[in-house]
C-alpha cells in the first residue's frame, strides 16, 4: 500500500464517508456556480442600459426596460440566496467531515498502535508516535476543513468560465485561457518539489516532539544533574533543524504566488486591450466585454490562492502518508482462537474475601509449562535459551538470578508481549499462542518493578484492575496491599490526584497502589516482579503477610532480588544467562552450596563460601 498516493489511501480508508464527500463536493461546485453568476448579471445589466429594447433579455420577450431590471433583481436575489445557502452547506459538511474523519482516524490509529508488539514501541520514541496521532491527523483535518473545497472551486471556476468564454466570445477567449496551462504546469512542478520537503518537515517535527516528551518526562533527572543549559542546547539543535526544514519548504511555497501573478497579469492585460479594441470596432458587444473583464478576474485571481492551497495539500499528504503507514504496519503477535473457559461459580482464593473482591472470570487451574523455550531480542543473542521449567497450579514459585539473566523477559513471554522463537509455553496444557490473547492477559495479574500509574485519583488507579468493581472492592484491595492507611491520609483520600505517572507519591506508595490494582483484578495467575523493591522493611513485612493470604490456592510467580521475600516459595528457580542452573526449595538450595547459597550469604551477612 505504501507505493499508492496518500490521497488514494485516504479515500480507501474513508469509504464509509463517500456519500458525505460527494454531497460536500456537490455543494462546493454549486456554490461556485452561483458565485460566478453575478458578473454575468452585471454584463446583462450593462447590455440592458446600452441596448435597451434590443438587449439579450428582450430576445426572451421582455422588451420593457423596467421589467428587464425587475427580472434582473429577482435573478440577483435568487443567485445570492442560493450562493449563501450552498456556502453554509459546504462549510458545514466539509468541517463536520473533517471532524469525523480525524476522530475515526485517531481512534483507529491508536487502536492499531495498541495491538502492535512491544518491540515496535521500543524501537520508536513516544514523542514521534504522539506527533502522528496528534499533529499529523490535525494537519489532515485542516486540509479537509478548507483545502478540499478550495481545490474543487478552482477547478469548477476554470471549467465554467473557460466554457463560457468560448461560447460568448471565441475570438478573445484564447487570451484568457492562455495562462491556465502555465499555471497548472507550475502548480504541479511546485507540488513535486514541495512533497519531499514537507515529508522532511514532518520528520523533523516528530524528532522535536520526541525531545520535548523525553525531557518533560525526565525533568527531575535534568534538575538533579543541573543539565538545564545542556538540554536547552539539544532542544535548540532539534528546533533549528525543524526551522531550517520549514525554511527550505517556504522558499518554494512563497515564490509560487508572485510568479503566478505575473502570468495572470499577461492574460488579463491581453484581454483588457484586445477585447476593448474588438468592442470599439463593434465586433464585441459592450455587455459581453463587461462580463469578460469581470470574469477574467474571477477566473485568474483565485489561482493565486492555489499556491497556499497546494502548500496545505502537501503538508496534509505528508501527514497522511505517515498516518497510513502506521495503520498499515502489520501486527506481529496475533490472538489465538481458543477462549478460556468461563467460571460458572465465583472463585475466591480464600472464603473471607469471597464477597469483598470481584470474582475471577475463568475456571483454569493455572498450570504453566515452559518446554525448551528460546528467545532473543536481537538475532544471535538469546536472552532465554533452551529453558524448560514447570509451574504447578496453585503454587508459589520464585525466580531469582543476577541482572540480565532473563527473569523479567519470562514475564513478557508469558503475557505474549513477545513471542518465543522456539519451544512452547502452555497454560493448562494449551499452547498460549492458541489462546485468545485478551483472555490470556485477563487471567494474569502483573505487578511490575517499573510501576506505572495514570494521571487521575488513587481510586481510579486501583479500579483500573477491574473498572466495574465497587468502592468496597477497591478499599478491600487497598487494605490487603497495605495502601489503605496512607491513602486515607492524602488530602482528598481516595479522590486525591496522584499526578502523571504517580509523581505525587513516593516509590513505595506507588508500588502499593500497583499491588492493590493487581489484587482487585483477582486473577488466577499472579506475577510479582520485584513487587516490594521500593518499600521499607516494615511495609515489606506487612505486604508479605498480605501476599501470603493472596497467593493461597493461586498460581504465583515471584521474581525477586531480595531472597528473604521468596524463601517460603514452594519452589525456587535460579537463572543465569537465560538458562536454568538450580532449582529446589530454600533449604535444598542452601545445601547445594551453589549460586543461590552464595547470594543468600551475601544478603544475610554471612561470610562467602570459598
Amino acid at each position: 500500500m505504501e507505493d499508492k498516493h496518500p490521497l488514494i489511501r485516504l479515500f480507501h480508508y474513508g469509504h464509509s464517508y463517500r456519500s458525505q464527500i460527494w454531497l460536500a463536493a456537490l455543494c462546493s461546485i454549486l456554490n461556485k456556480f452561483f458565485d460566478l453568476a453575478p458578473p454575468v448579471l452585471i454584463g446583462v445589466a450593462v447590455d440592458v442600459v446600452v441596448q435597451q429594447q434590443d438587449s439579450l433579455l428582450a430576445r426572451f420577450g421582455i422588451e420593457d426596460v423596467q421589467q428587464q431590471f425587475i427580472v434582473l433583481a429577482v435573478l440577483t436575489f435568487i443567485v445570492w440566496s442560493c450562493e449563501s445557502a450552498f456556502q453554509y452547506a459546504y462549510a458545514r459538511l466539509w468541517r463536520n467531515l473533517a471532524q469525523s474523519i480525524q476522530h475515526d482516524l485517531r481512534l483507529d490509529a491508536y487502536a492499531h498502535l495498541q495491538n502492535l508488539e512491544l518491540e515496535y514501541f521500543e524501537a520508536r520514541s513516544t514523542g514521534g508516535l504522539m506527533a502522528i496521532l496528534n499533529d499529523d491527523i490535525n494537519q489532515l483535518e485542516r486540509f479537509l476543513d478548507f483545502g478540499a473545497n478550495e481545490i474543487l472551486q478552482v477547478l469548477t471556476t476554470v471549467l465554467l468560465i473557460g466554457t463560457g468564454f468560448f461560447v460568448i466570445a471565441p475570438r478573445v477567449a484564447w487570451m484568457a485561457m492562455l495562462p491556465i496551462p502555465l499555471i497548472l504546469w507550475g502548480s504541479f512542478a511546485f507540488q513535486k518539489l514541495l512533497a519531499p520537503r514537507y515529508a522532511d518537515v514532518r520528520e523533523k517535527v516528530s524528532l522535536l516532539n520526541s525531545r520535548l516528551s523525553n525531557n518533560l518526562g525526565g525533568i527531575v533527572t535534568i534538575k538533579s544533574f543541573v543539565t538545564e543549559a545542556y538540554e536547552i542546547d539539544r532542544l535548540r539543535t532539534e528546533s533549528d533543524a525543524y526551522r531550517y526544514s520549514n525554511q527550505r519548504a517556504i522558499v518554494l511555497s512563497a515564490a509560487f504566488v508572485p510568479l503566478i501573478r505575473i502570468i495572470i497579469l499577461v492574460g488579463f492585460t491581453a484581454l483588457l486591450v484586445y477585447g476593448g479594441l474588438e468592442t470599439v470596432a463593434g465586433r464585441l458587444a459592450v455587455g459581453t466585454y463587461s462580463t469578460l473583464v469581470f470574469m477574467i478576474q474571477r477566473l485568474l485571481w483565485p489561482l493565486t490562492r492555489l499556491g497556499e492551497t497546494l502548500d496545505q495539500y502537501q503538508r496534509a499528504m505528508a501527514s497522511t502518508h505517515r498516518v497510513m503507514n502506521l495503520l498499515d504496519t502489520p501486527i506481529a503477535i496475533h490472538s489465538g482462537t481458543i477462549p478460556l473457559v468461563e467460571n460458572p461459580t465465583p472463585f475466591s482464593p480464600f472464603p473471607s474475601l469471597h464477597s469483598l473482591l470481584p470474582p475471577n472470570p475463568y475456571a483454569i487451574r493455572g498450570e504453566l509449562n515452559l518446554d525448551r523455550v528460546t528467545f532473543a531480542y536481537r538475532e544471535g543473542l538469546p536472552v532465554v535459551e533452551n529453558l524448560s521449567l514447570h509451574i504447578p497450579a496453585g503454587k508459589t514459585i520464585a525466580i531469582v538470578g543476577s541482572t540480565g539473566s532473563g527473569k523479567s523477559t519470562l514475564v513478557k513471554l508469558l503475557l505474549r508481549l513477545y513471542d518465543i522463537q522456539s519451544g512452547s509455553i502452555t497454560l493448562d496444557g494449551i499452547d498460549i499462542r492458541q489462546l485468545q490473547l485478551a483472555d490470556l492477559r485477563r487471567a494474569i495479574g502483573w505487578v511490575s518493578q517499573d510501576v506505572f500509574l495514570f494521571h487521575g485519583t488513587a481510586l481510579e488507579n486501583i479500579l483500573y484492575g477491574h473498572p466495574t468493581a465497587t468502592l468496597t472492592n477497591a478499599i478491600t484491595a487497598a487494605k490487603i496491599a497495605e495502601a489503605h492507611e496512607f491513602i486515607e491520609q492524602l488530602p482528598q483520600g481516595y479522590d486525591t490526584i496522584v499526578g502523571e505517572r504517580g509523581q505525587k507519591l513516593s516509590g513505595g506508595q506507588r508500588q502499593r497502589l500497583a499491588i492493590a490494582r493487581a489484587i482487585l483484578k483477582n486473577p488466577p495467575i499472579l506475577i510479582l516482579d520485584e513487587a516490594t523493591s521500593a518499600v521499607d522493611n516494615e511495609t515489606e513485612a506487612a505486604i508479605q503477610r498480605s501476599l501470603e493470604k493472596i497467593t493461597q490456592n493461586r498460581t504465583t510467580i515471584a521474581i525477586a532480588h531480595r531472597l528473604s521475600t521468596i524463601r517460603n516459595a514452594d519452589r525456587i528457580y535460579v537463572m543465569e544467562h537465560g538458562k536454568l542452573v538450580e532449582q529446589g526449595c530454600h533449604e535444598d538450595l542452601l545445601t547445594q552450596q551453589g549460586i543461590y547459597a552464595n547470594l543468600w550469604r551475601v544478603q544475610s551477612g554471612e561470610r562467602l563460601a570459598t
